[in-house]
């Protein structure tokens, strides 16, 4: 898989993610689009958005792109570890219908501390349909939850 030469040099600094996790490191998934992804779906609570084109919508791409990355960075988490998106840089270029089938290829390009890059392209057979650069930090789910529980406790304290 060849990507281009805008995104960033790799740099490597190892400190929250396994060995095995190598810079250059690919992973692909595939996607057929239904109807439930295409943009009148994506909040049928808004007017605006039912009455555009159904078409693969752009949120769904990202979460789409987010999977594929997730999937490649799981198999190198210790137990209790995961990770959460922390920031999508991505151009969605070309409309998608549904029926078609999405092919995500994404590459591990670096590490700082918790945080992991990759960059990310989807092709729908015709048309490279997105690209762009996608991070995710590396959490303990349990130390996680448990801080969105006491937020979540501090919003209904702050509600009554």
């Amino acid at each position: 898989m060849a990507f281009p030469a805008m995104r960033k040099p790799a740099t490597e600094r190892v400190d929250a993610v396994k060995d095995t996790l190598r810079l250059g490191l690919t992973h692909r998934i595939t996607f057929t689009v239904t109807e439930r992804q295409t943009v009148p779906q994506f909040y049928p609570e808004s007017p605006i958005f039912r009455a555009m084109p159904a078409v693969f919508a752009t949120g769904y791409m990202v979460g789409l792109f987010e999977w594929c990355c997730t999937e490649l960075l799981n198999q190198h988490l210790d137990p209790g570890e995961g990770s959460l998106g922390v920031h999508v840089d991505f151009s969605h270029l070309a409309a998608t219908p549904p029926g078609m089938t999405v092919t995500v290829d994404c590459e591990y390009t670096a590490v700082d501390g918790r945080k992991v890059s990759f960059f990310v392209r989807g092709h729908d057979g015709v048309d490279v349909i997105g690209e762009g650069r996608h991070e995710r930090a590396v959490v303990n789910y349990e130390k996680f939850n448990a801080r969105v529980a006491e937020k979540g406790k501090a919003a209904q304290g702050a509600a009554a």
